[in-house]
């Protein structure tokens, strides 16, 4: 890309960001004025969500007209995104499991299960705000904005700046660890390894989504030290800090380090079919877009497609009496020699 195509691009996502921190005023600010009650946090997730995708949607028709929406906020609507976000999950449960088996055999957990009826419903709502808000979070940073940002300096730098930026929003609001801040800056790795393989967010949203519900809504355990994320269990972690994090929970542990960097290996071989199918670039040859899997799919089709078949040539077979003859050229006569006069040699 040219100089002032990348500084475009910066310039979007510096504009991008700005939105994002607006709409989370915006929307905590209006779930807040509401006074919900219990609706309150699905409210302000839910609204954020909205207010994400309008914007960017606005932003990409705006700055990269010749782009699909889809593509350019990483939004894509495409047949098998249910099967991309249970990969994500899977992952991420598996992730999770890792880190809280070693707690649970060598340390311990202590549970408290709370039984009562609101509780149950309070978890279903906040089943809804925690898939809202892992959607918009992944939106917001490695969506429209990071696109963006990986045009303006490269898919590497990007991954690994908007890795930090992901590490501290997600520990800047509490105590913290050094462990834990590793283990935010190596699960923003993984998740924008994710999108730059498959170039859409299920994979990333899936992974998110089951990181959170599992530790928080599963085990009863901190996530980022805060604990309001399970209104019906509540797990303490017993054992040194290292393995089981302490405050912090297993993110705050050094085998939680470990667990997320493996994950970044585990992204990229799980991925692999998806990145064969979508992780190439879009060519745009002149500035027109090509869809390079379309062009070989109809050449595909051309060539095994069905053509219909030529008439028979016919061939008549005439009866003999009915067949002129073909014309002889006449024999030329043979040539007049003059007589020969005796006494002439």
């Amino acid at each position: 890309m040219s100089f002032l195509a990348r500084l475009s691009a910066l310039v979007w996502f510096l504009v991008a960001s700005a939105w994002f921190l607006f709409s989370d005023l915006v929307a905590s600010g209006t779930a807040a004025a509401v006074n919900a009650g219990d609706f309150q946090e699905p409210l302000d997730r839910i609204l954020l969500l909205f207010l994400l995708i309008v914007g960017y949607w606005i932003m990409s028709r705006l700055g990269q007209r010749r782009m699909d929406a889809g593509k350019a906020t990483a939004l894509v609507p495409r047949p098998g995104w249910g099967r991309e976000f249970a990969l994500g999950a899977a992952l991420g449960w598996t992730g999770v499991l890792a880190c809280v088996l070693p707690v649970a055999l060598i340390g311990g957990l202590v549970l408290t299960k709370f039984t009562n009826t609101h509780q149950y419903i309070i978890l279903v709502l906040d089943l809804i705000a925690l898939a809202a808000g892992t959607l918009a979070i992944e939106i917001a940073f490695r969506g429209y904005p990071f696109l963006r940002l990986v045009e303006a300096m490269g898919s590497g730098l990007a991954a690994f700046f908007m890795a930090v930026v992901f590490a501290i929003w997600r520990t800047h609001t509490g105590p913290t660890t050094t462990a834990s801040v590793l283990v935010s800056f190596f699960l923003g790795l993984v998740l924008a390894v994710s999108v730059l393989r498959t170039r859409a967010l299920w994979v990333a949203w899936g992974f998110h989504f089951a990181w959170i519900a599992t530790m928080s809504m599963l085990f009863g355990l901190p996530v980022s030290g805060a604990m309001s994320y399970s209104p019906v269990i509540a797990a303490n972690a017993n054992g040194p800090a290292w393995l089981s994090g302490g405050g912090q929970g297993p993110e705050g542990s050094a085998f939680a380090v470990l667990v997320s960097f493996l994950l970044l290996f585990a992204m990229v071989r799980f991925t692999g079919d998806l990145k064969h199918k979508y992780g190439y670039a879009e060519i745009v040859p002149g500035g027109i877009p090509v869809d390079i899997d379309a062009a070989a799919r109809a050449q595909h089709e051309a060539a095994m497609g069905s053509v219909e078949p030529q008439a028979p040539m016919l061939v008549q077979i005439l009866p003999a009496e009915s067949v002129a003859a073909p014309a002889v050229p006449a024999e030329a006569p043979p040539p007049q020699f003059p007589p020969e006069t005796p006494g002439e040699e």
